[in-house]
């Protein structure tokens, strides 16, 4: 039986490239296209725009009206639709991506009698189903505004930077945390607010300036490189105006294009 002290400790977990090994949303791109949410055009543009962003020659004004146009895209999107895809096929797109070093450390946390958080920029249709598979306590995650059934393509919360790391700040308030001995993994420059609350810090698979950051800062380095494929339960009907909002595609493919435009080069 784990201590009360352990219990108050937390290991924070980011999603892609940190549990997973393929962005959510790329895996989950031809679903969405099969399912007739998305067109082949609307493809091209993002995989355009990815590129783009992986080349650097998109500034921060560029970020954000893409964002803004990936949020237009998924307007009016039905809610039931985007679930059922995501149910059909989250097994076979995601579950295979999954990092066995992260699930190995996911479950050695679980045995010191630490709490699980994922939280991730990508929607929490996407992040609830991972993390309940992985026995994740809680979940942050980014959430969009739902009226009628539909997308609005306005979001109600961006899992995003600081707001990501208030929002960890938030929860182990509400369940007597101590952030001082809690732990953060993730693989992105845009998390540094996270790893910052911690005191426990680790970056995954960092590029080459963010390793620098984190050999100058003293924080571990981690390399996980062996996807395994998990068996994923069917999700189970959830409470689609509270939890589902999340405009899969476009929240969470913004979310990756702009983390990896704001890491930095060199």
């Amino acid at each position: 039986m784990p201590s009360e002290d352990a219990r108050r400790v937390a290991a924070v977990f980011d999603l892609d490239k940190t549990i997973i090994a393929t962005p959510a949303a790329m895996a989950l791109s031809r679903p969405f296209r099969a399912g007739g949410l998305l067109t082949r055009r609307a493809m091209l543009r993002a995989a355009y725009a990815r590129a783009a962003f992986e080349l650097g020659h998109a500034d921060a004004a560029a970020t954000e009206r893409l964002r803004s146009a990936l949020s237009t895209m998924v307007r009016g999107w039905d809610v039931a639709t985007v679930a059922r895809i995501v149910e059909e096929t989250l097994a076979a797109a995601i579950a295979p991506t999954v990092y066995a070093e992260a699930v190995a450390l996911i479950d050695d946390h679980h045995a010191r009698g630490h709490d699980v958080v994922i939280a991730s920029a990508s929607g929490m249709d996407v992040v609830r189903p991972i993390a309940d598979l992985l026995g994740a306590q809680h979940v942050v995650a980014t959430r969009m505004q739902v009226r009628d059934g539909r997308y609005t393509g306005e979001l109600e919360f961006y899992a995003y930077g600081q707001d990501k790391a208030d929002a960890v700040r938030e929860l182990a308030l509400a369940h007597g945390y101590d952030l001082t001995d809690s732990y953060a993994y993730t693989d992105s420059v845009t998390d540094l607010p996270l790893l910052e609350l911690v005191g426990h810090p680790t970056v995954v698979n960092p590029d080459r300036a963010l390793r620098r950051m984190a050999e100058d800062r003293g924080w571990s380095v981690a390399t996980f490189a062996r996807p395994v494929a998990l068996r994923l339960p069917l999700p189970r009907a959830r409470h689609t105006a509270a939890i589902v909002g999340t405009a899969l595609l476009g929240v969470c493919v913004a979310a990756w294009l702009v983390r990896r435009d704001a890491r930095p080069t060199g």
